[in-house]
């Protein structure tokens, strides 16, 4: 039989109240009682019944994450990390994609509310800077919270400053000897191409580089765009001896056209991405990448945004650090 609150109150020695006080994370609850109706839960396999709370507040005890982006490794990192905060505070999780560029997305977000009445939203780029979106959200007294939003659009959330992180790793580069580095954009709707792009003529200025723009390509922050984007590059007459791909996706299409035409990785060509997907770690040679710590952001956004729902405190953006992960695709430039 499924346990109920009152074995639950009933093993940890104290009140149904209590257990429910403990549940829905109210405030003066003493630590080591808060940890004896934990135990007891657990080990009775005790869950609560999302039903009966949504019936006996005004909650419905859901939180909803919106995504569209073409990493599906990127995406996992964030539902891992909302998940683990929504077990956490005893809430459930609902996902929803959301066609960015599609006519009509506002209001598909504006069903989901109503049919769901989430207590709260996490958006992912490039939703967190839809403007649209935001504001229709406000209108609707919608509490969200946005993983890397730019231009100050998010007041709750998490975010690290990818155009340091960029400009990082290109000093990195430059060091091993690289003048030509070329640069394949993310796509145009998110936020986060803007910085990574601003990074990238950061490094290139800080080392008296001038800029050709012919070795900047357009991409989308997928696989594909870095097969694409690659392939102009190396055409040129005066291929870069370094590509920047605006995330590992596209980074690891990079790395595949260089196998196509025999390029050694990195004795010929340089390649390096940025998030530190499990991707960047699964391919051959193992990426160089600037680790976005997502499945923490996740988790932080969530929890951020939580604490204000359940009154345990003011919600804000946090910025996290971000890390250069050197390995096997970069190397010191060779003469040809």
């Amino acid at each position: 039989m499924r346990a109920r609150i009152e074995d639950v109150a009933a093993a940890a020695g104290v009140s149904m109240k209590t257990v429910s006080r403990v549940f829905n994370r109210e405030p003066n609850v003493r630590e080591d009682t808060r940890h004896k109706v934990e135990e007891a839960a657990r080990q009775l396999h005790y869950r609560p019944n999302s039903s009966a709370r949504s019936l006996a507040g005004r909650r419905s005890y859901l939180i909803s994450l919106l995504y569209d982006n073409p990493s599906s490794n990127y995406v996992m990192e964030i539902i891992e990390g909302v998940l683990a905060a929504c077990e956490q505070a005893h809430y459930g999780l609902t996902l929803r994609p959301v066609d960015f560029g599609r006519r009509g997305h506002v209001e598909s977000v504006e069903g989901l509310v109503n049919q769901y009445r989430p207590d709260g939203l996490v958006l992912t780029p490039p939703l967190t800077d839809d403007l649209p979106l935001l504001r229709r959200l406000r209108e609707l007294d919608v509490r969200y919270a946005g993983i890397s939003a730019k231009r100050n659009n998010a007041r709750i959330g998490a975010t690290l400053d990818e155009r340091a992180a960029v400009a990082d790793m290109m000093a990195h580069v430059v060091a091993l000897g690289h003048r030509r580095i070329a640069h394949i954009t993310g796509h145009r709707s998110h936020g986060a191409r803007a910085w990574r792009l601003a990074g990238y003529l950061d490094g290139l200025n800080q080392a008296g580089i001038e800029p050709d723009p012919a070795l900047v390509i357009e991409g989308e922050f997928s696989f594909e765009s870095g097969i694409a984007g690659a392939r102009r590059l190396l055409d040129l007459d005066d291929p870069p001896t370094a590509i920047f791909g605006a995330n590992d996706d596209t980074a690891c299409g990079v790395l595949y056209e260089a196998a196509a035409r025999g390029l050694a990785v990195p004795e010929q060509l340089s390649v390096f991405g940025f998030d530190d997907t499990p991707m960047s770690r699964q391919v051959w040679p193992s990426l160089s990448t600037i680790r976005q710590p997502s499945r923490e952001m996740g988790r932080i956004a969530a929890r951020q945004l939580l604490d204000e729902i359940t009154g345990h405190g003011v919600g804000s953006i946090v910025k996290v650090p971000y890390q250069l992960q050197i390995r096997h695709s970069t190397g010191p430039r060779r003469q040809r």
